[in-house]
């Protein structure tokens, strides 16, 4: 079972770094195809999320005793050494398993090949670097250089700290819906099935549970006691501050959970609206609303020409993004993102954001938010956002560190994905 497991996380990584697969995706689509045991299940899972989370140094490892750059190594031979140096570094598989089952998993004429890297890997694993450059802390950490630079820029001695947050897993975590369940009523349930939840520090409906596997198997997934949700998610829906009765709109709804918690607090005398470009999503965005009992409209359309008429009290513009910050549950994302792709997602950001404010009654908040950190996506956007809408102004967020009209959340801090919000109201 083991073999079939290694077989089965290699698939998955391949199809994540070679064709752009989503982690989240990839990898429990393939646990339920391959038939493995829970203990077959679990090893591929942390295999697979494991090589993907540590590939930036398994790389820099892999180039110190390979006479080939990775560059230049055919993907399926890569992929298995990949495989087998997560094995060898990271985990306490046998030196001897993990090199001879990931040479098994190549074809015949790159087995050499691998065996030697691997051999080489095994008898003088290197150790990283302990300098203080960019390159220095990514390979320590995971990160991309140049995201570590752009964490430099903002938090100074803290980059290698959030760095190092970002790249680790982060727990299961389940917000309470209030509508059916309190977070209380909630926490009893864990605890009588056996689970161990502790409260979530950002917002306080959030529980977070360790190892806690398929959240569709938890007591209450079925009957919408809670939506698996960051807290930082949950923090950047209190940040807009719906009331009871209010008209409300979520214009980047996908995949759903923002919008219901938005829908739950205004209540059935309110109006809770959310869009997505894709209708795929958008049919996402209305299961994840019925599953966990609330009243909201969805509907089809890109947020850069909306299809509404506008005269909303509060407007949520959760805007594409790299999204780093959720790297502790997508680990590609520590080095997918490139920083010639920034540009052009702030100037999406910032259509998005402007024609959103159109959708805003006069006195109405919007808060923009995203879960990244680059100044080209953050700052950089909001102040382009009140240069393009001057009938917008800063509005003030009841941050966890105080209030401000800009909040960055972070891992390493506060326990949550990393995530940026400001706020701002449309002037009367």
């Amino acid at each position: 079972m083991t073999d079939e497991a290694r077989i089965v996380a290699l698939a998955a990584i391949r199809r994540v770094t070679e064709q752009g697969g989503y982690s989240t995706l990839v990898v429990p689509a393939a646990l339920e195809r391959s038939g493995l045991d829970a203990q077959g299940r679990a090893f591929a899972m942390e295999l697979a999320f494991g090589t993907l989370r540590r590939k930036v140094t398994l790389d820099w490892a892999i180039a110190r005793v390979s006479s080939r750059p990775p560059d230049r190594m055919s993907p399926g031979a890569l992929a298995a050494i990949r495989l087998g140096a997560y094995q060898l570094l990271f985990t306490r598989v046998p030196d001897h398993a993990a090199v001879s089952e990931s040479v098994g998993l190549v074809t015949t004429r790159e087995r050499g090949f691998v065996n030697a890297v691997l051999r080489k890997l095994a008898a003088s694993p290197p150790s990283p670097p302990n300098g203080v450059t960019d390159e220095d802390v990514a390979v320590r950490t995971g990160l991309a250089p140049w995201a570590v630079n752009e964490l430099r820029r903002v938090l100074g001695d803290e980059a290698e700290d959030a760095a190092a947050a970002l790249a680790e897993q982060a727990p299961l975590c389940l917000r309470a819906n209030p509508c059916r369940r309190s977070v209380d009523e909630l926490e009893r349930d864990l605890l009588d099935a056996g689970r161990h939840p502790r409260r979530g520090s950002l917002h306080p409906d959030t529980l977070l549970l360790e190892g806690a596997g398929d959240p569709a198997r938890l007591p209450g997934y079925a009957e919408g006691w809670f939506a698996v949700q960051d807290q930082a998610s949950s923090f950047v829906v209190a940040a807009l501050g719906p009331r009871p009765g209010e008209r409300v709109l979520d214009v980047c709804a996908g995949p759903g959970g923002k919008l219901a918690q938005l829908a739950c607090l205004v209540g059935d005398d309110g109006f809770a609206v959310g869009g997505d470009l894709h209708p795929a999503r958008a049919g996402l965005v209305a299961a994840t609303a019925a599953r966990l009992g609330v009243r909201a409209a969805v509907l089809a359309q890109d947020a850069r020409a909306p299809a509404l008429a506008g005269g909303f009290d509060r407007v949520l513009v959760d805007a594409p993004c790299s999204g780093i910050g959720s790297a502790r549950r997508r680990p590609e994302l520590l080095w997918r993102a490139e920083r010639a792709g920034l540009s052009g997602l702030a100037r999406l950001q910032v259509a998005i954001a402007s024609a959103a404010a159109d959708q805003l009654a006069p006195g109405g908040r919007l808060v923009y938010s995203v879960c990244t950190f680059p100044r080209a996506e953050t700052d950089a956007a909001c102040d382009a956002l009140l240069g393009k809408r001057p009938d917008l102004e800063p509005a003030t967020i009841e941050g966890p560190d105080g209030p401000a009209e800009r909040v960055r959340v972070w891992p390493h801090r506060h326990g949550g994905d990393g995530m940026f919000a400001a706020a701002f109201r449309r002037k009367a």
